[in-house]
């Protein structure tokens, strides 16, 4: 992928993809219930696409002593947003990583507690494309495993294995801190590697072999033009907004900021063959959200944009005694994904007085007096945006499928 006819290779094989397997995903519909302020058409496409979230936050016990932590809802927190599967993912370096073997102990504990998440729900992964397609012909809602950020590696390339027989099929890179052996500069830390760094090449090119898809979020644009160059699948770039694209809230702007995507870097995973998912965060509105896609799909084109919210389909779980700080890891500015769950513009209302209800950290209370599903409000604000059924179906997840098969076919 170092070369132009590369990239155009990469670019023209996936993109006429998009079509065998939109046709495929529409061959029967999903029953999801509509809101009362659809009109017939959102129902509709909602039912038809294979609607997918490419990074949600799934909160589960890190340490053994609270397993299996709470019961949650994942199926009826589904079927209220109208999405057919999300990128279930979760992150060890919330609290502080202070000894040896302890990131790698946490993802087995964090990764068995979803195992009874997803049992008690009675649902299963999805490892391949067939599998996404066979749970929305079946009615299934689904999920495929995702972590965020290589932390559980520790500099060894054989973990990658077990998390791929675990179920692992997406890998976020990075996450808000270095790993104790770091794979690349992360975005809004200050340089110390020089972009991706040996191990970080390495484990991109065991994802490709083994199929498990990279997620290059929380990436310095150095260290994603050398992923790039070492790739030889698609890249996703889960969660971000285009730097144009700050909302109202200046604060919130100013704190979010660097956390963005310029145009010309967009373009430069686009030409790649990458997707970019747009996240929730910086608008007030479904129908500010539909507008971020829009300016993203602008500049790309929608072959190249899916929707990857950074929120948490079920509630928020933190371990007695949990501080979010990563004092020592990352600059005093930053905030971590879990702090940046808390709203699309910070607007907290207060619960019952110890615990906020948060604004934007929940999927389906992405937006403030959100009346419906998640998938069903994005719709019907896409409709009203000027986008089709054919650029919904593709930036609601026939993008994603397409660059999922791309990592996993064969394997």
């Amino acid at each position: 992928m170092d070369n132009s006819s590369q990239k155009e290779w990469s670019r023209r094989r996936f993109i006429v993809n998009v079509t065998g397997a939109g046709t495929a995903m529409m061959l029967k519909p999903l029953a999801y219930p509509a809101s009362n302020q659809d009109d017939p058409r959102v129902a509709e496409i909602v039912a038809r696409t294979i609607g997918i979230d490419t990074h949600n936050h799934i909160d589960v016990p890190l340490n053994v002593e609270e397993f299996p932590g709470p019961k949650v809802d994942m199926v009826g927190e589904m079927k209220k947003s109208g999405l057919s599967a999300i990128c279930m993912t979760f992150a060890v370096d919330y609290q502080r990583l202070t000894k040896e073997g302890e990131a790698y102990e946490r993802f087995l504990n964090a990764l068995n507690a979803m195992d009874e998440v997803l049992r008690s729900n009675n649902m299963k992964r999805a490892l391949t494309l067939t599998d996404l397609q066979a749970a929305h012909k079946n009615h299934l809602a689904t999920v495929i495993q995702s972590v965020e950020g290589g932390h559980f590696l520790e500099g060894k390339l054989d973990r990658l294995g077990v998390a791929y027989g675990r179920g692992l099929r997406q890998l976020g890179l990075l996450h808000d801190s270095d790993a104790s052996v770091p794979l690349g500069d992360v975005y809004t830390n200050p340089a110390r590697w020089g972009g991706l760094t040996a191990f970080g090449a390495d484990v991109i090119r065991e994802c490709n072999k083994m199929g498990i898809l990279a997620d290059l979020t929380h990436c310095s644009n150095e260290t994603i033009n050398a992923a790039l160059k070492v790739t030889t699948h698609p890249v996703i770039i889960s969660h971000t907004g285009l730097d144009t694209q700050l909302g109202g809230n200046q604060n919130m702007a100013k704190m979010m900021r660097p956390r963005l995507i310029s145009k010309e870097q967009a373009k430069i995973v686009a030409n790649a063959g990458g997707i970019i998912g747009v996240w929730t965060h910086l608008s007030d509105t479904p129908l500010a959200y539909a507008q971020n896609i829009r300016a993203m799909a602008d500049v790309i084109g929608v072959d190249h944009v899916c929707i990857g919210t950074d929120t948490k389909m079920t509630p928020s779980y933190r371990s007695p005694g949990h501080s979010n700080s990563q004092t020592g890891q990352n600059n005093a500015s930053n905030r971590t994904d879990d702090q940046s769950h808390d709203g699309n513009n910070a607007n907290h209302n207060m619960g019952d007085g110890k615990n906020p209800v948060r604004v934007g950290e929940r999927t389906n209370e992405a937006w403030q007096n959100q009346q419906d599903g998640f998938y069903f409000a994005v719709v019907r604000a896409m409709l009203q945006t000027g986008f089709n059924e054919e650029d919904i179906r593709k930036i609601g997840g026939g993008n994603f499928c397409r660059i999922f098969e791309a990592a996993t076919s064969g394997h």
